[in-house]
């Protein structure tokens, strides 16, 4: 059911590439239909990650991965057959980021989903970079079972998005996955996953439950939180990245 597909791929920008993919909640693997691949989105997404700039921070240091660990971890992902550079794959230019850190463009690198599979590629094609970074396959109708293979292999079963309003696709998907907090409808995201550490009244610290013996029992042994949200509005302009 491919719609709103400026709002899709302005999602999918936002969840893989604020905050130059630095936090928990970050879009780290896309399984796209090749219907919503035929209609542009990959096109759609590309502009949009061109358009981030250290100028605006948009673009912004990586802490936890150099240039040299970001771009080896990229030209891994290329040397599986069928796999491409879809966008970034590059240092970012006119810097003066020190070599701890890493300056790297957003990148998306296509993997086909049956190599994505393979003993000897999905170690790598599921590692998380903290970074903007994400790996990008599609899927065809008679491959939904090797969407939730994947699923179903991943170590960390993390927060997910089923970004459709077909009810039966999302009944399939979210009966036959265990992600923790999930999206579901046209306006899934991965981004602003609900959090079960608390704050006090009016944000006030001094009545939090960040660290408690009471909240760290709430995250870790909480239930599954699956957040319908399916309607974009009418008339809805794409914001300014962040």
């Amino acid at each position: 059911d491919v719609e709103d597909v400026n709002y899709v791929a302005w999602q999918c920008d936002q969840d893989a590439y604020a905050c130059s993919g630095q936090k928990c909640s970050a879009e780290s693997i896309l399984f796209a239909h090749e219907n919503w691949e035929k209609a542009g989105l990959f096109r759609r997404m590309k502009e949009n990650a061109s358009k981030r700039s250290l100028d605006d921070l948009s673009v912004a240091p990586v802490l936890t991965h150099t240039t040299k660990d970001f771009l080896d971890h990229t030209a891994r992902l290329l040397e599986i057959p069928g796999a491409k550079l879809m966008f970034g794959g590059k240092e970012l230019d006119n810097h003066n980021i020190p070599d701890v850190y890493g300056a790297v463009e957003p990148t998306a690198v296509f993997v086909p989903l049956k190599e994505m599979l393979k003993d000897e590629n999905f170690g790598v094609c599921t590692t998380e970079i903290f970074a903007p970074f994400q790996v990008v396959t599609t899927f065809a109708d008679d491959e939904m079972c090797l969407v939730l293979e994947a699923c179903e292999r991943m170590s960390n079963h993390l927060t997910a998005a089923v970004v459709s309003n077909d009810v039966e696709f999302q009944t399939a998907i979210l009966a036959n996955t265990v992600n923790g907090t999930t999206y579901a409808g046209r306006r899934a995201r991965t981004t602003g996953a609900p959090q079960n550490h608390w704050f006090g009244p009016a944000g006030d610290a001094r009545g939090a439950g960040i660290g408690t013996p009471e909240a760290i029992k709430m995250v870790w042994s909480c239930h599954r939180e699956i957040i319908m949200d399916t309607v974009v509005p009418a008339g809805w302009e794409q914001p300014k990245a962040t």
